[in-house]
């Protein structure tokens, strides 16, 4: 059933992380990121951080009930969107990195998930009034990075090569702005909001192609750029149970035979 809540959406992710845990599944690395930015955003709802706490909490939501779809889908063996799918995949790959893994995940969320969210939540006329709130959100991601970013050295103790070597700004896979990503979401909310409902399923359809592309280039960059990056993943830890258990600073509940 989709979250009605933001407990549920907490709840539904606990769970996601749980299965992955069990089954060894890379899958769970976005789900821990995810968690803590959805925690995040309950709490600043419940500080009066934002101007109207219950219809961000609506676009919460919508906006996660859109990823947990797509997991249920990818688990169930049925077809999610195309910039979903490209993320999914990449969880059974050994080679990209940790950071690698996350950026697919919010490519796919941020770059397709949000726009359409905002849309929906406050359709026509109504979204210019959600966009101070939308905006206030970047502040909270904010205040994530520098402790996710700890994190991700703890099980990739090289990712700091990717500065040292100026990695960062030479390869895409790493050259990826999150507050960048969200005013271009903002700005297919603002289009979308003004469609109608078959318009809007043709916009999606389209954007899914463009945010695809993205992806696969986040994923699975070209030779040059793997082999520079290759002995960074080298040094990364494999144990798939600790990094999600780093990434997500909790306990696994063991529910399946290991």
């Amino acid at each position: 059933m989709p979250a009605e809540t933001i407990d549920d959406v907490i709840h539904t992710l606990d769970e996601i992380i749980d299965w992955a845990w069990n089954q060894k599944s890379r899958t769970g690395y976005f789900a821990a990121l995810y968690r803590r930015v959805t925690q995040s955003v309950k709490d600043g709802i419940s500080q009066g951080r934002f101007q109207n706490g219950p219809l961000l909490e609506k676009l919460d939501v919508v906006f996660a009930n859109r990823y947990l779809q797509a997991v249920e889908q990818f688990r169930a063996g049925q077809q999610s969107t195309l910039s979903w799918q490209v993320a999914f995949q990449t969880a059974s790959h050994w080679y990209p990195l940790v950071v690698q893994q996350l950026l697919g995940g919010m490519n796919a969320h941020i770059n397709l998930d949000l726009g359409i969210a905002a849309a929906v939540c406050s359709p026509g006329e109504q979204i210019a009034g959600l966009q101070t709130d939308f905006n206030e959100i970047n502040a909270v991601l904010a205040a994530e990075v520098g402790t996710v970013e700890q994190e991700i050295a703890e099980v990739s103790p090289w990712i700091a090569l990717l500065e040292k070597f100026g990695l960062r700004e030479e390869t895409k896979i790493i050259n990826f702005s999150l507050t960048k990503a969200r005013d271009c979401a903002w700005s297919e909310a603002v289009k979308m909001a003004a469609l109608s409902t078959s318009q809007m399923q043709t916009a999606i359809n389209d954007l899914d192609l463009r945010v695809l592309m993205l992806g696969r280039l986040v994923v699975s960059p070209p030779l040059w750029i793997k082999l520079q990056l290759f002995p960074i993943r080298v040094r990364e830890d494999n144990n798939i149970r600790r990094v999600l258990d780093v990434l997500a600073k909790k306990t696994a509940t063991v529910t399946a035979p290991v």
